[in-house]
């Protein structure tokens, strides 16, 4: 779209006396209307050519700037509060890692008070519109740099790759791998990767060892102890519904005990008659009033486990009318039963 620029000469003393006397707007602005006022008289087909012919090439000027974009879509999850945006920023992997690194060592009085404020270029968006750029980066198109799902209350940082879809690494990690590939100067970026990679290899959680232990000021006391609802047996696990009647905040190091957000916790403790003792970590889940749920285990000690098993003793007499040890050996006759009939052949 080219434009021609008109220089009107005008005696500074007209000009002078009408910027004096015109009550809104600019002696320009007036001269804008002016022309428009003699566009809008043109003929009707030569004014609709040149309106569609200005709109078309207006479209494809922005059409070809969002195909020019880069830019990267994080998830963040931070003091019970999680966010979706962009960052207009060409960020991949390593660079998020070293942002993230720079936030967390970072002195209070030096940081932003939430990691979204280390981009200066952000924007909110919501869930479906992560989810779609999400798409995009797998399709590759080049626009979306990177896609992040960054949880600093549970210490993880998952990255989409193109080819692999989601990896999941401890933040520590990420933050380590960053550190020794940006502390030397005067490095190739790609001498840079190489670091970071090589840092990472073997990292990557799996499934199974990518549990979130969670950790707080203190530990369960014998009035923190109470369950609700049925008893719920587990192949060899009995699990009691914990009521949250303490401060959860305080003992698993959440965020819930607040008026920030409708978060809440469902805590279950697991009784192993297997074992015959009380399991060993409780199963936490944070529900999020937002919407989702997040998984945890809180690893209890054994004083905390000398509470439970009293509690857990009552509770199954008061539910089921027999004792935890009546409930195994139960359980344990039913298991050999079962062997011994799978082991029988018939003629």
């Amino acid at each position: 779209m080219t434009q021609r620029e008109i220089t009107l000469w005008v005696d500074e003393r007209w000009c002078k006396a009408l910027e004096k006397h015109l009550l809104d707007g600019t002696v320009a602005e007036k001269l804008e209307e002016h022309i428009d006022e003699l566009v809008n008289q043109l003929p009707e087909n030569v004014y609709e050519r040149i309106s569609s012919e200005i709109w078309q090439e207006r479209e494809q000027a922005r059409m070809d700037a969002e195909a020019a974009r880069r830019f990267a879509v994080l998830h963040v999850t931070e003091n019970g509060e999680s966010t979706y945006f962009v960052a207009e920023e060409n960020l991949e992997m390593l660079q998020a890692a070293a942002r993230l690194r720079s936030y967390t060592r970072k002195s209070p009085e030096n940081s932003p008070a939430r990691f979204t404020g280390m981009f200066s270029r952000g924007e909110k968006i919501s869930r479906e519109q992560f989810q779609t750029y999400v798409n995009e980066r797998l399709e590759n198109t080049g626009r979306v740099t990177g896609a992040f799902d960054i949880d600093l209350d549970r210490g993880r940082f998952d990255t989409l790759h193109i080819m692999d879809g989601w990896q999941c690494f401890r933040i520590q990690d990420i933050s380590t791998a960053a550190y020794f590939a940006m502390k030397k100067s005067g490095v190739s970026q790609d001498t840079r990767w190489q670091v970071f990679l090589d840092r990472l290899d073997g990292k990557q959680l799996t499934n199974e060892d990518s549990s979130i232990y969670l950790t707080g000021a203190r530990t369960l006391r014998a009035e923190d102890v109470s369950f609700a609802e049925d008893i719920v047996q587990n192949e060899n696990l009995l699990e009691f519904y914990m009521e949250v009647c303490f401060d959860a905040d305080k003992v698993f190091g959440t965020h819930v005990c607040t008026t920030e957000n409708d978060d809440y916790l469902n805590v279950y403790a697991n009784y192993d008659m297997e074992k015959q003792q009380v399991a060993d970590t409780l199963e936490v889940y944070l529900v999020r009033g937002s919407g989702g749920e997040q998984d945890y285990k809180y690893r209890l000690t054994d004083a905390e486990k000398e509470l439970l098993l009293p509690k857990m003793e009552d509770y199954c007499q008061q539910k089921w009318g027999q004792s935890l040890d009546e409930s195994c050996q139960q359980y344990l006759t039913e298991q050999q039963q079962e062997q011994q009939s799978g082991g029988m052949t018939f003629s």
